[in-house]
């Protein structure tokens, strides 16, 4: 911002910078990342085994996912649900959405044969469309 000082009849200019519209800009911006960021995180909180492999393309912007927890407990999204009615309340679901993939997380702590159940009650139901999320990175 330039302006003329009062006791100097040169034309001196002021020459700083106006950080006020920056403030602005990095205070709005501050919060949209702080109510984006926890819609991104999708299904229930489970610490996920590590896995080598690559990622696969994402064709959902919005994937329907299972999760088993460390109790061995199932959720749809953040919803718990009883194994035996698992298939009759993902169905539904899953005809409604126009898109029959399912994402299956499993805590690394939950015994491998409750997940196994959990694949085979989808089979079973006519899921076939499975991808198992993992954490990606090097195994310890």
């Amino acid at each position: 911002m330039a302006f003329k000082t009062q006791d100097n009849d040169d034309d001196l200019l002021m020459a700083d910078i106006n950080v006020t519209p920056l403030v602005d800009v990095m205070l709005v911006l501050l919060i949209v990342f702080m109510v984006a960021a926890p819609m991104l995180h999708q299904g229930i909180e489970v610490k996920l085994p590590q896995a080598d492999s690559e990622k696969l393309p994402m064709e959902v912007e919005n994937p329907l996912v299972l999760s088993v927890n460390r109790d061995g407990l199932v959720y749809i999204m953040e919803t718990p649900v009883h194994p035996s009615q698992l298939v009759e309340r993902l169905l539904p679901i899953l005809e409604s959405r126009g898109d029959s993939s399912v994402f299956l997380k499993g805590d690394e702590e939950v015994a491998y044969g409750k997940v196994v159940e959990v694949l085979d009650l989808l089979h079973d139901g006519g899921v076939t469309q499975i991808g198992m999320v993992t954490r990606g990175g090097k195994r310890r």
